[in-house]
């Protein structure tokens, strides 16, 4: 039996991304309708880089 999909409203958004979109065109160019940067800054502020945790969990030992 195939996967049911999940609708767009069940997912929990952050309202800073009220209006963002991306998308994979025919090409494999990844269209967003905000700009880079603004999305790495994004990132940057909300999510926390697990890489960077191990490194500093191993510098304070």
């Amino acid at each position: 039996m195939a996967k049911s999909k999940n609708n767009q409203s069940e997912k929990n958004n952050n309202e800073n991304l009220k209006g963002f979109d991306i998308k994979v065109n025919e090409f494999g160019e990844i269209i967003t309708s905000h700009k880079i940067d603004e999305i790495n800054e994004f990132l940057d502020e909300n999510v926390k880089d697990k890489k960077l945790e191990k490194d500093i969990d191993f510098q304070e030992e």
